[in-house]
């Protein structure tokens, strides 16, 4: 690995999948000291995405928790970036659009190629900071509330300001996609923040690699047929894209 967030993205990618590593089959795998993987799995355990064992280490827990959006970014990056891409190419000449927060929303934000003019209404800080400098994007920055975790600002004063607002598409991602339970995030407040943006559109649009089906977040946003597009990676299996279709939902794969 050349990188140290390559590493680290391989190490996520790897307990995700196999649900465990070993410290030592890892230093080996990617040539480096056992030393340096330690340090690894020490800051990736101080993010919240795994825990520490003796000579090994395990995902923190079965349900999906909150974690940094840097943390977030690193997992199954190469599915995220095909996805935001595409999300993006979604956008029409003069649009206008709500953006929500989150890792592969960050990632949709750096793909966007405005076609004439685009007003985007974005709770996200950071988002809109990266967007300002973009010729030909109009941003409204949401006021209200700031959360560290995801850089992103919720509450009332925010859901009031949506509330009078209406935009052509919404662009969100989640935690998990649970066909039964519905779409969920990590907290109860950007839930609440998500759903106001949804009845402030006219389309709305997921965001979400394929690791996230079957899983299930903190707080519930909505059930599955209550959004318009899921744009996903192709490791979603043909019985569960047959169900979502059937929910009416329009489903893009990449």
């Amino acid at each position: 690995m050349s990188t140290l967030g390559q590493r680290r993205k391989h190490i996520l990618d790897h307990i995700i999948k196999e649900g465990f590593v070993k410290v030592s089959e890892l230093a080996k795998e990617l040539n480096v000291t056992q030393t340096t993987i330690r340090k690894d799995l020490n800051f990736l355990e101080a993010q919240g995405v795994l825990q520490r064992a003796h000579g090994s280490a395990i995902p923190a827990a079965p349900q999906i928790m909150d974690m940094t959006l840097g943390a977030k970014k690193l997992i199954n990056f190469e599915a995220k970036q095909r996805i935001a891409e595409k999300a993006a190419s979604l956008i029409q000449a003069d649009d206008s659009i709500l953006i929500a927060s989150g890792s592969t929303i960050a990632l949709f934000a750096e793909a966007i190629k405005p076609k004439g003019r685009l007003n985007v209404v974005s709770v996200s800080v950071n988002i809109s900071a990266q967007l300002g400098d973009i010729p030909g994007v109009t941003v409204m920055q949401v006021g209200g509330i700031l959360f560290g975790n995801t850089l992103s600002v919720l509450g009332a004063e925010a859901s009031n300001t949506i509330e009078n607002l209406f935009c052509s598409k919404v662009f969100f991602g989640v935690d998990g996609i649970d066909l039964d339970y519905g779409l969920t995030c990590g907290t109860g407040e950007e839930a609440s923040i998500t759903k106001k943006m949804m009845t402030s559109s006219q389309t709305s649009i997921v965001l979400s690699d394929s690791s996230k089906i079957g899983q299930r977040g903190f707080a519930r946003i909505c059930e599955v047929g209550d959004i318009d597009i899921l744009i996903t990676d192709s490791g979603i299996s043909d019985e569960i894209r047959q169900r979502i279709e059937q929910l009416g939902v329009k489903l893009i794969i990449v």
